[in-house]
């Protein structure tokens, strides 16, 4: 007799949502609380604050579902992906849209009180966050496409903070891209045989050979344009010291994991990206704080 229970609705979608696995809610916020304190100056209204994360776990939630939903027919052939909810069967395409759509709408609702440009750039970044697991088809680096949706946060920030959309907005979205496709490119090298089979695109993919190279290089250059950003912000030695601190984690925490290509080191690369953008942020605020 199998005595095996079956998951609730609820375990189901908590896994269809990721909301049991955090580091990509915290790859997604650390770029949007930089943007936040950037465009603050150091103090950014608190509601905003608190709407901002809220949106940004939302949004990272109703992206996961849409992801499971585009890959519905891939993730079966993946071994790291097998067992997701719809995969499995356990989830109804159904079910996923309307939990998809729910989540966002609600993420929606947090920004009214906000100003109309902040709620003008909402509809370019569900666009950007939606249709991001389909070019997965396309594109020959998808991460880039992924980066510009995790930092679409901090263009936001700038226009519920100062009505703006300046220079510094674009340039701290565009360091967010190379960082993206650094730590996710690391995340696909875990899946490349499988994906090479099933067809889909990656960096990892794309770079071959190159890979760890081109990783390193993105996460070089990251770094550069977020010290530009703070040059031009007019920020200080803390700051400075962020930076250096996220070189080192990179020099001798990224690459290590990563030069060898197994599988279970790049993952955990992939994962320790969240100290990265801890220190860089860490930096920024104290930072603030002593100016």
């Amino acid at each position: 007799m199998n005595t095996t229970a079956k998951p609730s609705r609820l375990s189901l979608y908590l896994r269809l949502t990721r909301m049991d696995k955090p580091i990509g809610t915290l790859l997604l916020l650390w770029p949007t609380l930089w943007g936040l304190w950037f465009a603050g100056a150091g103090h950014p209204d608190a509601l905003v604050v608190v709407i901002f994360v809220l949106g940004t776990f939302l949004m990272r939630s109703a992206g996961c579902v849409i992801n499971d939903y585009a890959d519905r027919d891939f993730d079966g052939h993946v071994e790291r992906t097998k067992n997701r909810p719809m995969a499995a069967g356990m989830v109804s395409t159904k079910e996923a849209l309307w939990l998809a759509t729910i989540l966002a709408l609600i993420a929606f609702a947090l920004i009214l009180p906000l100003n109309a440009l902040t709620k003008w750039m909402s509809i370019p970044a569900v666009f950007v966050a939606a249709s991001y697991p389909f070019t997965k088809r396309f594109l020959a680096i998808p991460q880039a496409y992924l980066g510009i949706a995790f930092g679409f946060g901090i263009p936001m920030a700038f226009a519920a903070l100062t009505g703006t959309l300046p220079a510094l907005a674009w340039l701290l979205l565009l360091a967010n891209v190379f960082w993206s496709v650094a730590y996710d490119t690391a995340y696909a090298m875990t899946d490349r045989p499988d994906d090479l089979k099933i067809g889909i695109r990656t960096s990892a993919i794309t770079f071959g050979r190159f890979d760890v190279a081109a990783i390193m290089l993105c996460h070089f250059v990251f770094l550069g344009l977020m010290a530009l950003g703070g040059y031009l912000a007019g920020r200080g030695v803390p700051y400075a010291i962020g930076l250096a601190a996220a070189f080192l984690l990179m020099v001798f925490d990224q690459y290590p994991r990563i030069r060898g290509r197994e599988r279970q080191p790049c993952f955990q690369a992939f994962l320790a990206n969240n100290r990265i953008g801890a220190v860089i942020f860490a930096g920024l605020l104290i930072d603030y704080w002593l100016h």
